[in-house]
This record gives structure tokens, C-alpha cells and sequence, in this order.
């Protein structure tokens, strides 16, 4: 499945055994952005050090700046430009069909309340607003609890007051939280575009596991209120430690459940998911890649590839932020934003006047139209053309599917083991980002993978081209043997055999494969055999001819 495009977005979803399936019954993937930043303000995405980390900080530091009065309209101003009709729109236009909205219980709950409850009718308009965007657009909706009152994690990624998870140790937050979902469900219990409620994200860090006892059960208590008023929209369960450890969910308590992993950093291949597809296969439940990201371009191409592969929905994490290029669109860093930086960290306090005119132009910055577009973020994450393909991303659907190899690897270098596809690393100057290997360090920048095939070996990869339009395609590869003779497939286009050598002494070069090459809108399949000779791949590239 490539592409969200030919998914339809149309009507409840819900949970069909391993798949989720549509109003009209057709099975559909996730594949969406969040909103990170817009209703739950965070420091690293703001550039700010750890006296700004989180939003009571972010807050009180605007308040010290410009006073209440100007503190508050400019919270309102950024709650109207983080995310407008403009970002809704682009996000559907670059191929998502999805989007998950993290949302702070203080932004729509007054904290420190008793029954009966208030919410903020205003900033409940604006997560409306939102929705009604997406039923216009076509992309669906998760509405995600991340900072949950009391806060589900005690970090900053939930506005913690006191860095404690107190959503566990006091009885009221807890009660506080199913009521906030009670309403959310009241209110968009005949809401189709809302894909499904994720009740808490990323419950409960390691250093906090004496409260994994107390997740289900509150999840339990959550759906229960929810069911009440809502049968019909999916229920998302996280598992805890950042929604990596799965070992609490012991029930299958509700017949419209998805389960989510978060993934960040470490290898992107089926080993380091295995314990989550297990799981899958024992419960008969849709799995979900509810955030990952934060890493290259090259990463995103291996491991949104392997959860589509693999019949996983995902979402990238995340649409924007300050000064990036590792997401679709930056926001531009405003000048003498050091001020406040530096004002956080024990420096000089910026004068009023100097402090406004800096977050003044923070505001005018977070508009679409005034941002930084990086494209390529996302055709990495699409596998939308033009694009490049890391030799080691082929595909993830396993022996005879995706790749053959007569002769099975003899070097471990600790990725895409149980494929068996000679891989090794290569000491040179480095070409493309390197990435963690699960619970191992980070490989140094002067290393790079290769992909080594000899005779009869094959590899697919599969992209999308979003319009029709005219392709070159190249590799980046070396040749031991001095020339190879490789079979190319490219789509239904008859295979075609071609000869490359070296042209000087063993070394990288960039080999044309095709060029000028016709290709229709829809899925690009390649596959490439060795028929003579060995060669080592490094990337193969589809690029617009000129």
C-alpha cells in the first residue's frame, strides 16, 4: 500500500480483527502528521533550554515578559496561527489522510477544580474548527490526551507541575480525566472524522513503573465513560516507558481497540517491531506507529516504509517547528530570541517593549505562508518521487517478496538480521545521516551501510509518484569485481539488462540507470538483479530529467 491517495477517507472507522477498515468497509492505513507544539506549547520545539521546557514554564515566562494582559492575547493569537485552514489544507495536499491533535487537559480544563466541571468553550471551538477543516480536506482525526491533568508521565512532555506522574497518586486527577473524556466523547460522539480517542500518551517512564499497575485500570474506567455516551469511535491504548512497553496490556477489554508504539532514533527494521506484531497476532487487533520521527530524511524513508510493509498506520511527529529541517515546515527563529533564551538561563531580563517586538515576531513567523517548506520530509516519509532510497530500505515483506539472496550475510551488524541480506559498514566519508542501532550507539559519521549482491541476488523497492511525470534514476554504488551486469525492472516496463563498470580505481561513482523515464501517476515498483558480478549499493535515486 503506497500512499494514502487511493485510501478513502469516508465515514466511522473502526476495528476489523488486524485491519481498520472505513465506513464503507475498505481497509485503510493512518498515515498522518501531529500537531506537536499548538495546543501543549513544547520547549524543544520553541528553542528553548530546560527553564522553558514545558508549558507552565513557556507561560509564566511570557507573563514575566509582557504582563498578563499581553500574555494572554498573545496565547490566543498563537493558538489561531500555529494551526490554521492553511496547514489542514497543505497536510492533505501532500498525502496524509490523518492528523493527531495533542492536546493539554489546562488548555480546555481549568486545573485544581471539583465536580461539577467547566471547560473552556472557546478553545473547544478551536479544536471544532480544526475538525470541521479535516471533514473538508478528508483527513481524519485522533484526538490525543498529552497532558493529562495531573500529568500521566511526570515530565515535561505533559506540563507536569512537579515532574511526578499525579494523574496516579491522586485520586481526583484521575476523575478529572475520565470527565474530560466523558465530554470529548459527548461531544463528537456522532463526529466521523475523529478517528478515535487516544486516552494517554506515553504513560509512566521506567523510573516511575510502581504506577504500571494503575494504567489499565484507569483505561478501563476511561472507555467505560466513554462507552456510555460513544459506541461507536476507536479506543487507542498506549503501552507505558515513552509507549514502547507493551507488558501491561493483559485485557482485551473493549471490541474497538488499536494499540499504540511510539518509535524514535533506533533501527527501522522488523526486529525492533517484533514484539509489537506479535502482539498483534495474539489479541487480533489493529497496531499503531502513533509517533515517530525527529531523525533524517533517510530514516523516515526506511521506517515509514516498514510500517506500511508490515500493515502498520503511523504518524510523523511532527508538522512544524522552530528552525528544522527534519519536518515539513520550520518556523523561522524570530531575531533576539538569545534574549529569551539567555533570560531563562539567568541572563539579563529583555525591557517590554524589546520582549514584545521578539514575540511579536514569533506570531507573524508561525503562519504557513511566512515558514520554511522542506519537502522532502515528506516525500521521504510517502516515498513520494522525486526521492532517494537507502540501499538497506528495500522492502519488509520478507524472502521472495521483497528481496533474494543465495548466500545469507556472515556479518551481524545488528540490523535487518533476520533478512539475512549481506550488509556491512564502510569506513569513508559519510554520505548520508547515521541512526542508533537498538540499544547501541549512534555509528560514527564516517560510516556508511552498503548493500553487497552478487550473481542472482535481488532487491524491490517500491515509491509513489503523485502526478506523471519524466524521471532519471541513478545508484550510488561501488564494483569489486570492476563491472557487473545488472537486470532492471522498473513498473510493467519490459526488464531491461545493463552494464556498468568501473571507470578508475575501486571507488564510489554515481551510475545513470535510466534517464528521461515516463512514469504514471501511482505505485513505482524497482527491482534489481545482479546477473554477473557483485556489486555494493549505497542508494538508488529517482530524480526529475531536466
Amino acid at each position: 500500500m503506497s500512499g494514502s491517495r487511493n485510501q478513502i477517507v469516508s465515514g466511522f472507522i473502526k476495528a476489523d480483527g488486524k485491519r481498520i477498515i472505513n465506513g464503507d468497509g475498505q481497509e485503510i492505513l493512518l498515515q498522518g502528521v501531529g500537531l506537536g507544539s499548538w495546543l501543549l506549547p513544547e520547549g524543544y520545539m520553541w528553542k528553548l533550554p530546560e527553564q522553558g521546557d514545558r508549558p507552565r514554564r513557556i507561560e509564566g515566562m511570557v507573563k514575566d515578559l509582557i504582563g498578563e494582559e499581553k500574555a494572554s492575547a498573545f496565547w490566543e493569537t498563537y493558538y489561531e496561527r500555529y494551526i490554521a485552514e492553511a496547514d489542514i489544507r497543505q497536510i492533505a495536499h501532500e498525502g496524509y489522510n490523518s492528523i493527531r491533535v495533542p492536546i493539554n487537559a489546562r488548555f480546555i480544563m481549568e486545573e485544581g477544580q471539583r465536580p461539577p466541571f467547566a471547560y473552556h468553550e472557546g478553545h473547544l471551538k478551536m479544536i471544532d474548527r480544526v475538525i470541521d477543516w479535516c471533514r473538508t480536506y478528508s483527513l481524519y482525526v485522533i484526538l490525543d490526551l498529552h497532558g493529562a491533568p495531573g500529568g500521566q508521565t511526570g515530565a515535561n512532555i505533559d506540563d507536569s507541575e512537579r515532574d511526578l506522574p499525579e494523574l496516579f497518586t491522586d485520586p481526583l486527577n484521575a476523575t478529572r480525566t475520565v470527565a474530560l473524556w466523558r465530554m470529548l466523547a459527548e461531544r463528537y460522539k456522532d463526529e466521523w472524522i475523529v478517528a478515535g480517542y487516544d486516552l494517554l500518551n506515553e504513560p509512566l517512564p521506567d523510573w516511575f513503573s510502581e504506577y504500571n499497575d494503575r494504567v489499565m485500570p484507569l483505561y478501563k474506567e476511561i472507555t467505560a465513560a466513554i462507552r456510555e455516551v460513544d459506541k461507536r469511535h476507536m479506543i487507542i491504548l498506549e503501552g507505558v516507558h515513552w509507549s514502547t512497553d507493551w507488558s501491561i496490556f493483559d485485557d482485551k477489554f473493549d471490541d474497538n481497540l488499536m494499540l499504540q508504539f511510539h518509535k524514535y532514533w533506533n533501527n527501522p527494521d522488523t526486529e525492533s517491531i517484533q514484539k509489537y506484531l506479535d502482539l498483534r497476532e495474539e489479541w487480533n487487533v489493529p497496531i499503531f506507529m502513533g509517533e515517530g520521527g525527529e531523525n533524517n530524511p533517510q530514516w523516515y524513508t526506511g521506517a515509514f516504509r516498514m510500517f506500511e510493509d508490515h500493515n502498520i498506520s503511523w504518524n510523523f511527529w511532527t508538522w512544524k517547528k522552530m528552525n528544522t529541517q527534519n519536518s515539513p515546515f520550520s518556523i523561522r527563529m524570530p531575531e533576539g530570541w538569545d534574549q529569551l533564551t539567555g533570560y531563562l538561563e539567568g541572563g539579563a531580563k529583555p525591557s517590554p517593549a524589546e520582549a514584545e517586538a521578539i514575540l511579536g515576531q514569533y506570531l507573524d513567523h508561525l503562519p504557513l505562508e511566512a515558514c520554511d517548506a522542506y519537502p522532502n520530509v515528506s516525500r521521504s516519509l510517502l516515498r513520494q518521487l522525486p526521492i532517494q532510497i537507502p540501499a538497506e530500505f528495500y522492502g519488509y515483506r520478507g524472502e521472495g517478496l521483497s528481496y533474494h539472496v543465495g548466500a545469507k550475510a556472515r556479518q551481524d551488524i545488528g540490523f535487518r538480521v533476520r533478512d539475512g541480506v549481506p550488509m556491512r559498514m564502510i569506513t569513508g566519508k559519510m554520505e548520508k545521516p547515521s541512526y542508533a542501532p537498538e540499544g547501541g550507539k549512534p555509528w560514527v559519521e564516517d560510516n556508511l551501510v552498503c548493500v553487497q549482491l552478487q550473481e542472482g541476488d535481488w532487491l524491490a523497492y517500491d515509491a509513489l509518484s503523485a502526478s506523471a511525470g519524466v524521471f532519471d534514476l541513478d545508484i550510488r554504488a561501488q564494483l569489486p569485481t570492476g563491472s557487473v551486469d545488472i537486470m532492471l525492472q522498473v513498473g510493467e516496463r519490459e526488464p531491461e539488462v545493463i552494464s556498468l563498470s568501473e571507470s578508475g580505481e575501486w571507488q564510489w561513482q554515481i551510475y545513470k540507470l535510466t534517464e528521461a523515464m515516463p512514469v504514471e501517476e501511482g505505485p513505482v515498483d524497482v527491482v534489481m538483479m545482479v546477473n554477473k558480478g557483485v556489486i555494493e549499493l549505497d542508494w538508488l535515486e529517482f530524480s526529475e530529467s531536466r
